[in-house]
């Protein structure tokens, strides 16, 4: 009782405390997981930046000699903005692959399905902290190809450019957030990473049109949803891709981008609530 008898200062069993999105619980798990890529950020940031780099002056050296150009644009220049695209939705993956995978392995799982956290707070804490590492990447990688004589970073459209970025990182996130719970070891987790993760990348246009391909192989590619975060972000760039003719064809792309992260989003929220190989 207290002093006025008016009864307990507890709610009553059942009630819930926290009313509401719990901002501080799911501030604390943003912030636990960035901090734990940063204290290895030259694993996490710079080693994938100086790798991306290394795929820039492979290619400019192999097929950028004799001034050819790609949509209007040198080639080194065309392909710099692919390459910082690929750079942050691979890391986007890496990062929330790894969040639950290694709670399950370690026997910490616990830690975060504890905590008065729910399923969509606990998404949005880990797939948030994914798409902070993706842009440090994507930030790390264009820093670094400023200073690589022939690249030209210049803007012809932001929104195409945030839109685009954020949607692939959020989108490889929620893939790697799936990747995570339905992983039982390390070797899973590679698995979709070298198959899927790493291919759907490279074929992705990152280095060529895809008018260039057979009608068969271009079919492949526009059923590829990388090809259009790509190809969406280049344009932020250059203002030209391979998506289609106008700037219909790239709000199409957005949209549809758009709508296939929800879609994403509801599977993974969905699965998280069931608590598939999370609670058995």
């Amino acid at each position: 009782m207290d002093q006025s008898g008016e009864g307990t200062r507890f709610s009553p069993r059942g009630v819930p405390v926290i009313s509401g999105i719990n901002r501080i619980g799911l501030w604390s798990l943003y912030i636990k997981e960035v901090r734990r890529f940063l204290k290895v950020h030259t694993q996490t940031i710079w080693g994938p930046a100086v790798t991306t780099l290394l795929f820039l002056v492979i290619f400019s050296v192999a097929l950028g000699r004799g001034g050819r150009e790609v949509l209007g644009a040198p080639f080194a220049t065309f392909v710099a903005p692919g390459l910082i695209m690929m750079g942050m939705m691979q890391n986007a993956f890496a990062n929330s692959s790894f969040s639950l995978l290694a709670g399950k392995i370690q026997g910490t799982i616990v830690d975060l399905l504890m905590p008065p956290l729910s399923y969509g707070e606990l998404m949005i804490g880990i797939v948030g902290a994914a798409v902070t590492r993706a842009m440090m990447v994507g930030g790390a990688v264009g820093l670094a190809m400023l200073l690589w004589p022939g690249v030209s970073l210049s803007v012809e459209h932001w929104w195409a450019i945030i839109w685009f970025g954020l949607m692939g990182a959020v989108m490889l996130s929620l893939m790697g957030l799936m990747t995570s719970i339905w992983s039982e070891k390390f070797d899973h987790n590679a698995a979709i990473t070298n198959f899927v993760v790493a291919p759907l990348s490279l074929l992705s246009g990152t280095f060529y049109v895809i008018d260039n391909l057979a009608p068969a192989f271009q079919a492949v590619s526009r059923a590829n949803p990388f090809f259009y975060v790509i190809s969406g972000f280049r344009y932020g760039f250059i203002g030209d891709s391979d998506i289609g003719e106008g700037s219909g064809a790239i709000v199409q792309a957005a949209i549809g981008l758009g709508a296939l992260n929800l879609l994403l989003a509801t599977l993974v929220y969905l699965v998280l609530r069931s608590g598939w190989k999370l609670k058995d």
